[in-house]
């Protein structure tokens, strides 16, 4: 948990080099939020305080970074009790939740105050309000937002998802460090590039596929959501499954939903696919035809 915190401090910072005290208020209040939601809740059910393991601490990071600018005081604590109530304990607490706690909780605050959740700024400008992420230009009016902007973060959006350089960084220490395991983002990349391949080769203005892999929640998401180890599967072959179903779904709904992004979707539908997942791609015990229950 506190190697994925490390290799977010280059999402963080440029989150709060862009978006100045609104983020660093975010990281404050979400960090808190969930820390002290956990705390509580422990003390509740009787058991050790496991703010140690860094897993509170992780999500309201996560939750914060996935939060447009404007986010107030009371929905950045709520969604983060929220992450950490239903998200985690509610399912029996780390290593048991399904769902990434992180998501749930945004998933609650977007439902909640939607226009809040879909209201951001312009780095540079904190002043200026905005709807127009580049997938929100790219979906109503056709227009791509050039790469560079997307690569170093001078776009609206989520103060932790608009800088793609910063979280290959962090993506890249991960990998380098062996926290997380490449069969995910492996085969979730190489499904988002085939995908977005042969629909800008069939239609040029649904973008190309270095804007999609660069734009929106894609990379966070790839890289810090969907290699949680505690909500993805556990085989091989169903990290591979994992990934690849994950790009799909997010790809379907970039194209074919009213919504101009479908990360946060995506990777909680597959989610709830995991024990399934786990189930039917467990190796077989040699010499028999059963599958094994280690």
């Amino acid at each position: 948990m506190w190697q994925v915190v490390i290799a977010l401090i280059p999402a963080a910072g440029a989150s709060l080099f862009f978006f100045r005290t609104h983020a660093l208020w975010l990281l404050v209040l979400c960090v808190g939020g969930a820390a002290a939601a956990e705390a509580v809740i422990v003390k509740i059910r009787g058991r050790k305080l496991t703010l140690r393991d860094g897993s509170a601490v992780l999500t309201g990071i996560l939750l914060a970074l996935v939060l447009p600018p404007f986010t107030t005081w009371y929905a950045a604590l709520l969604g983060a009790a929220v992450a950490i109530l239903i998200g985690k304990h509610l399912f029996g607490g780390l290593g048991a939740n399904i769902f990434n706690p992180a998501l749930i909780g945004r998933a609650f605050l977007l439902s909640a105050y939607p226009a809040m959740l879909t209201t951001f700024a312009v780095p540079g400008n904190l002043d200026a309000v905005t709807k127009a992420t580049p997938l929100y230009l790219l979906k109503s009016q056709g227009i791509e937002t050039p790469l560079l902007p997307l690569f170093t973060g001078t776009i609206g959006g989520c103060i932790g998802e608009t800088s793609a350089v910063c979280l290959l960084i962090g993506g890249v220490y991960l990998l380098a460090r062996k926290i997380v395991d490449w069969r995910i983002p492996l085969s979730f990349l190489g499904t988002v590039i085939l995908m977005s391949t042969i629909f800008w080769i069939l239609r040029p203005q649904s973008g190309s596929p270095a804007f999609h892999l660069l734009s929106g929640g894609m990379l966070l998401g790839i890289l810090f959501m969907a290699t949680d180890p505690v909500t993805t599967p556990s085989t091989k072959t169903g990290r591979y499954l994992f990934g690849t179903f994950c790009g799909i779904v997010i790809m379907i709904l970039r194209y074919f939903s009213g919504l101009p992004e479908g990360v946060m979707y995506g990777i909680l539908f597959m989610n709830a696919f995991v024990p399934l997942i786990n189930r039917y791609t467990k190796p077989r015990r040699f010499g028999t035809g059963k599958m094994s229950t280690a």
